[in-house]
């Protein structure tokens, strides 16, 4: 076996002979892939079902796949997002095997003399996942895992398994730090390995274990099978191997370092270095600025004695992996979201109840009424509660804070309150809870321009681009809406044009 750590500086000190003997190893007809000592030789033989392996470019990710499929595994899918790259994968699989005998290039599927079987596929649009459903693998590679959506990724983890006895079945992802916002969940889902707050950070190669409870991924403390509202739930394991250019001899001797060295930052630090801290770049067209949410999440701290809650915002659940989410406003400080399975929140008996459980010191209730939202806003009105049902596709009647803009809806102009209440330059004092959804949610709003009228993209054209619902997002924002409480009267004037009583009249 080889060592699990290397200088590629000692290839220097080979005699002739010794380099010859290391190439006739590297490149026996038998065993077409060898791992190269260190972090690919760590991934390679790590026994995780799920393996992050990647961190700076030029590290051996494509290699490492190709190898555990070809030595490993018996029936292997590698994906990429889009089908064209797939092709250098390819090339590099007919590199290693010498021929493409066995390859079918109209389905894509390598059969191997020896039974084993490569499917290579793709997944370009939100959806396109759904056409490898029912199709088990032992193997399921993600090959640049960055460009996935994350439900695309945790779709079809469902379809990791085998019936060939003995045979271990694990996911690999491979990758670079995320260069956009859409890239970002990959630091959340090996966060003890990539998220420098972690609270108990992971050492490269060490197993963690993850159970989905209560329609919410949690870590556990290990991979013992533990039973939840009367179903057996089993963790998955998880780890991730850092590598970089200096890990892969064969690259070093080629320039491709000095190329990466000349990138401008951050993309240097990030391909170079695989640091996942340098900057990820905004969108240009991003609604609210990463660096303002995180201004306002490390502001946040609990106070000793909470200030009256003012407002409620409530975003219901529409159904498949929505949540229902709760987000509590005192002032300017807004709480820890409340969070719930849409499976869990079936009608609208059960959101009305989980509304009067979280509301205190008479908040007025902001609810989202266009669908599932109404019958919550029906059982809450009738309970006497002062509730305000938001249809924000309605027209919009104020202007952003320059007085020059106007916007096409009331979400457009919701979420550019939102996007003012962030802004340091209005000195707001605005403080969010430091959660990675919510800041996923507002970071996903992108929004438009025609004439002098702003447009920010509705829910499903995010749900398009990301994967999912901005549920956290949509909570925060209907908790920002300044609705005087009952029988009071207003004491300061709206923030810009924007009439928070209209939904009263």
């Amino acid at each position: 076996m080889f060592p699990t750590s290397f200088d590629p500086a000692l290839l220097a000190h080979l005699t002739p002979a010794e380099q010859a003997e290391l190439d006739s190893l590297l490149h026996d007809p038998a065993r077409p892939f060898w791992p190269l000592p260190g972090p690919q030789l760590m991934a390679y033989h790590s026994l995780a079902e799920i393996i992050g392996f990647g961190g700076s470019a030029g590290g051996g990710k494509s290699f490492l796949a190709i190898g555990k499929a070809l030595t490993q595994h018996r029936k292997s899918m590698i994906l990429r997002r889009e089908a064209t790259q797939l092709t250098g994968i390819i090339d590099d699989l007919t590199a290693l095997l010498g021929k493409r005998d066995g390859y079918n290039g109209q389905d894509r599927i390598w059969r191997l003399p020896d039974g084993r079987q490569i499917e290579f596929g793709s997944a370009p649009n939100l959806g396109d996942e759904a056409r490898y459903q029912g199709r088990p693998h032992d193997l399921l590679v993600f090959d640049e895992a960055t460009n996935f959506l994350e439900s695309q990724v945790r779709f079809l983890l469902g379809w990791l398994r085998t019936t060939i006895p003995g045979q271990r079945c694990q996911a690999l992802l491979t990758f670079n730090p995320p260069t956009t916002q859409d890239g970002r969940w990959i630091k959340a889902f090996f966060a003890p390995w990539l998220d420098r707050k972690h609270p108990r950070p992971a050492q490269p190669g060490e197993l963690r274990w993850f159970a989905m409870v209560g329609g919410k991924e949690i870590e556990v403390a290990s991979g013992e099978p533990f039973m939840h509202a009367g179903e057996t739930i089993k963790p998955m394991s998880r780890t991730f191997v850092p590598s970089r250019i200096s890990d892969n001899p064969y690259l070093l001797g080629t320039g491709y370092m000095a190329t990466l060295q000349a990138l401008p930052e951050p993309l240097r630090s990030q391909m170079l270095h695989g640091d996942f801290e340098a900057g990820t770049e905004d969108d240009p067209w991003q609604v609210i600025p990463t660096a303002w949410v995180e201004a306002a999440q490390a502001r946040w701290r609990r106070p000793d004695k909470l200030p009256p809650m003012d407002s409620l915002g409530v975003d219901v659940a529409r159904g498949g992996r929505d949540s229902t989410v709760l987000a509590r406003r005192h002032g300017m400080w807004f709480d820890e979201p409340l969070a719930h399975a849409g499976s869990a929140t079936p009608d609208g008996p059960t959101v009305a109840g989980l509304c009067l459980a979280a509301k205190r010191d008479d908040a007025v209730i902001h609810v989202d009424v266009i669908g599932v939202g109404s019958a919550p806003y029906d059982f809450l009105r009738e309970a006497g509660q002062q509730v305000v049902g938001v249809n924000v596709a309605e027209a919009a009647t104020g202007a952003d804070k320059s007085g020059r803009l106007r916007f096409k809806n009331l979400r457009s102009e919701l979420v550019w309150r939102m996007r003012e209440a962030l802004d340091p330059a209005n000195n707001t004092g605005i403080a969010l809870p430091p959660s990675k959804q919510l800041l996923a949610d507002l970071t996903a709003y992108t929004w438009s321009l025609s004439g002098s009228t702003i447009y920010v993209a509705s829910r499903e054209q995010i749900m398009e681009r990301i994967g999912r619902s901005p549920d956290y997002g949509s909570a925060y924002v209907l908790a920002l809406i300044d609705t005087p409480k009952r029988g009071l009267f207003p004491t300061r004037k709206p923030r810009g044009n924007y009439d928070p009583y209209a939904n009263l009249r």
